[in-house]
């Protein structure tokens, strides 16, 4: 398959014609409506300092149904202990930066860059970008972002630096989301963690099929 070169016009090619890895297009800009025109296709940007912006739709995608979110009775008690405390939107920014600080198997540097949290940080001011932050004796030590489009909400990142942070702010979030009725979450990339706790793969076909159905 070829790769596409995007220019200034807010258009990208089909999601079906990426190569087999997902890399689907290079360049363009992280602009918010560029970006946003991204997500509703099934499609995110990924890559680091020393690469051009590389846009991705892999398939098969790892997704996420709210109801089907597993609730462990380790971590409800975890949970109903209180021994943390939860915030959304309180601090996007410093949950970016957590994020990217982390360390990951088999990753060197990261991608959430400078050019990344601009322009997320902007997509958070009109709303679109959320965070949710976990709190102990006052310090951050674990939380997620991502971006909430329709009944659709597609995590970027999360971060733990607490045994357990990041479970409890997806439990939280997915409390969240589900009074909110929203009904799907987009984790791009397959992972044992969030495997374990209910996530799944579906072919990036009915991964598109669903974002035109819950993004209007």
């Amino acid at each position: 398959m070829p790769l596409f070169q995007l220019n200034n016009e807010l258009v990208f090619p089909d999601p079906r014609l990426a190569e087999p890895d997902g890399l689907l297009a290079v360049g363009g800009d992280l602009s918010p409506e560029r970006l946003l025109a991204a997500y509703r296709s099934g499609i995110f940007p990924w890559f680091s300092d020393e690469n051009p912006i590389l846009w991705w739709s892999p398939d098969p995608r790892m997704v996420l149904i709210p109801k089907e979110f597993k609730r462990y009775k380790s971590l409800r008690r975890v949970v109903e202990k209180g021994i943390f405390q939860v915030t959304f939107d309180r601090d996007f920014e410093r949950v970016m930066r957590f994020c990217g600080a982390v360390p990951r198997k088999g990753q060197e540097g990261t991608w959430i860059t400078e050019d990344m949290i601009r322009a997320y940080a902007a997509l958070h001011k009109m709303g679109v970008a959320r965070s949710v932050e976990v709190w102990q004796d006052g310090e951050l030590v674990g939380g997620l972002y991502g971006l909430l489009i329709g009944k659709v909400f597609f995590g970027e990142s999360m971060f733990h630096r607490v045994t357990d942070a990041s479970k409890v702010a997806l439990w939280h979030w997915v409390d969240y989301l589900l009074e909110s009725g929203v009904e799907l979450i987009d984790a791009q990339q397959e992972t044992g963690h969030l495997k374990r706790m209910g996530a799944r793969l579906i072919a990036r076909e009915s991964f598109i099929t669903l974002l035109r159905k819950l993004i209007v």
